[in-house]
């Protein structure tokens, strides 16, 4: 039975069917088997309560806030209530979901490669490659081809058995 990604991570990181992390008898190296903290720039989506609030230090503004916090939320704007959620969490679902723009750089970066890699390859074939041996030139090969038929080369199913040798051209 496959549990999903989050269970799993749910169940070793209490120790349930193993222990992970462990640099000394006394427990793990995080401490006290609590989830990681929320303080990555990027929040995570198949764990979105985490034990501790994203902003753990609060100044003056930010503690009023969170002491009309308890009275009636009817009170509260609605900037006060994003300001509330922006102290407990890093980002909406929304923002988590965005796309990035990564796949440009990365499609640059491939073509910057590519282009650097076909520029190599024609400065080895001006600079480094040795000139083209003469026998892959055309009038070698006319002269080679005319040699072949002087001297009926395969004359049954090849070369000789499609030249008409009375007209002087290629059979049709």
């Amino acid at each position: 039975m496959m549990l999903p990604k989050a269970a799993w991570s749910l169940v070793l990181r209490k120790g349930g069917r193993g222990r992970r992390g462990m640099h000394s008898s006394e427990g793990t190296a995080r401490g006290g088997g609590k989830t990681p903290r929320y303080t990555n720039c990027y929040a995570q989506r198949h764990y979105p309560m985490p034990e501790e609030p994203f902003c753990t230090e609060l100044n003056a503004e930010q503690q009023a806030l969170k002491e009309k916090e308890k009275g009636s939320w009817t009170l509260l704007t609605h900037a006060e209530k994003v300001a509330l959620y922006r102290l407990q969490f890093n980002e909406t679902f929304a923002e988590m979901n965005r796309r990035s723009n990564e796949w440009k750089t990365v499609m640059g970066y491939v073509f910057f490669f590519f282009g650097f890699a076909a520029l190599v390859i024609w400065w080895q074939r001006v600079y480094m490659f040795p000139p083209k041996p003469i026998t892959l030139t055309d009038e070698w090969k006319a002269k080679q081809l005319q040699r072949m038929l002087d001297m009926k080369v395969n004359p049954v199913q090849g070369l000789a058995s499609r030249w008409d040798y009375e007209k002087k051209q290629w059979k049709k």
